[in-house]
């Protein structure tokens, strides 16, 4: 970033010498010569008198000296502190997640993150309704959300991750619990244990995929909660893989008649206008998904 004519200038003024500028800044005399003539012709003024012995500042080159000396220290400081923030010795991050990202990946994510950038902060919020996620991330409190694509908000810059099947999950002495498949028949007509959610789920549209009405036995806010129903014989629900993992309960898990999977990815409201600690944090995930696979 820093300004190639300052610096010449600057270094001409202090040895007194386009040969001996050249040679410390590792030009040759002629490109030092090109330049202070370049940036004469830019402020309209001669910056140096030249002599036989060499050369010497003008009267205006005196006076612009100390701005000019300003305007270099300034662009250092900058490029300064640019090269500590690529080298992520500072930021923070702030993230949304729901709870089956939250609980199976950010842990690995994150020690990951912080092996590679110990000194970035990370925030973390668990949301289960996307767009309430989705919200938020437009009005930029936080800085990258994970969310189930397509996302209500087209305008943001999403970056898909993985495919996450969808299960039914039953008790494992359910009659079906060894089947093949789950099949349409056993979704409209089996007692379904729903996990409560404000919108239309993925989990609605697998229902509408296969042309049926699910018999809501019980609608609970708790996935742990439902899977212990389920566990107890009292019914089915339906589940992401990535929930299911280490899951604490006696579940079989039933892939359903038409084979159905959400699709996770992470946004940020903006990539270009995205830090650099958040660029960051954004490759590590990628990259710890995509090593997961």
């Amino acid at each position: 970033m820093g300004n190639s004519k300052y610096e010449a200038f600057l270094k001409v003024a202090e040895v007194g010498s386009f040969k001996g500028a050249a040679e410390e800044l590792g030009y040759t005399q002629a490109g030092i010569s090109y330049i202070i003539a370049s940036l004469e012709k830019e402020m309209g003024t001669a910056l140096f008198a030249r002599e036989r012995t060499g050369v010497t500042l003008t009267p205006d080159g005196q006076e612009l000296l100390p701005l000019v000396q300003n305007v270099h220290n300034t662009e250092r400081s900058l490029q300064t502190r640019l090269d500590e923030m690529h080298h992520l010795e500072s930021g923070t991050v702030r993230i949304a997640a729901f709870a089956s990202v939250a609980i199976h990946w950010l842990p690995g994510i994150v020690s990951e993150f912080l092996k590679q950038h110990p000194k970035v902060d990370l925030h973390i919020s668990c949301i289960e309704d996307q767009a309430e996620v989705e919200n938020h991330l437009l009005n930029g409190d936080f800085d990258c959300a994970f969310l189930v694509l397509p996302a209500a908000h087209e305008q943001l810059f999403c970056i898909p991750l993985a495919q996450d099947p969808i299960y039914a999950v039953v008790a494992h002495d359910h009659p079906l619990a060894q089947a093949s498949f789950f099949p349409a028949e056993a979704l409209a007509n089996e007692p379904y244990i729903k996990v409560r959610g404000s919108a239309h789920s993925e989990f609605d549209a697998l229902f509408d995929r296969h042309g049926v009405h699910p018999k809501t036995r019980f609608t609970l806010d708790n996935d742990f909660a439902v899977m212990g129903m389920v566990s107890e014989g009292l019914g089915f629900s339906l589940f992401a893989k990535l929930m299911l993992r280490d899951a604490p309960f006696d579940l079989a898990f039933v892939e359903p008649e038409i084979p159905t999977h959400r699709e996770l990815a992470i946004a940020v409201r903006s990539y270009d206008t995205a830090s650099i600690a958040t660029k960051a944090f954004l490759e590590c995930v990628r990259a710890w998904v995509a090593a997961q696979k």
